[in-house]
């Protein structure tokens, strides 16, 4: 059986030490990451271009995508842009580029596209993220057409709302890429 490959995908400032996406890259380092140029000034194509590429990078139907903020919207890009088919995606706390709060400093992520993904996805959103409003999130996974999963009041999903290992996240991205290898060598 083919292993899926893993591309964690980061947004505005990358992800921190205490950032979820990190702490699941040093418990399974097979994960890969997305490394963008410019994590505080992103350009909507480079950022594109640079997720295709590492998608490229590997086997595309194995890869399963994991997203977070702005990387979401990024992936919707890319999807549009693409029409590249791959295992499935994983999109945590997008953000909504078009509303007024989002942070000044990004290039070409609006209006965010409404096209369909071309393969199975999974939005996860909260009930008080500052950066999209919980109805604004069930149009996009609606849009999208990913499963939706709402869970209740975790901020942006991030370390600065308390969030560690997100062992939900990890339970939802198992039931898409299958089993995964852990470094302590159980997953």
């Amino acid at each position: 059986m083919q292993h899926s490959t893993v591309i964690l995908v980061p947004g505005l400032g990358d992800s921190g030490p205490q950032h979820w996406q990190t702490l699941w890259q040093q418990q399974y380092p097979q994960f890969k990451r997305v490394q963008q140029r410019d994590w505080e000034a992103p350009d909507r194509q480079e950022w594109v271009a640079t997720l295709h590429a590492a998608v490229q990078e590997n086997e595309p139907g194995q890869v399963v995508l994991v997203a977070h903020s702005l990387a979401c919207v990024a992936v919707a890009f890319w999807a549009q842009q693409y029409k590249q088919k791959i295992k499935g995606a994983l999109l945590v706390a997008p953000a909504d580029t078009e509303q007024a709060s989002f942070p000044e400093g990004s290039t070409g992520f609006a209006p965010i596209p409404m096209e369909r993904l071309p393969f199975p996805s999974i939005l996860i959103t909260s009930n008080n993220d500052p950066y999209i409003k919980p109805i604004r999130a069930q149009e996009l996974a609606e849009a999208w057409g990913c499963r939706y999963v709402n869970i209740g009041m975790a901020g942006h999903i991030n370390s600065a709302s308390g969030f560690g290992p997100f062992e939900q996240g990890l339970e939802l991205l198992k039931g898409m890429a299958g089993p995964l290898q852990s470094s302590s060598g159980h997953g």
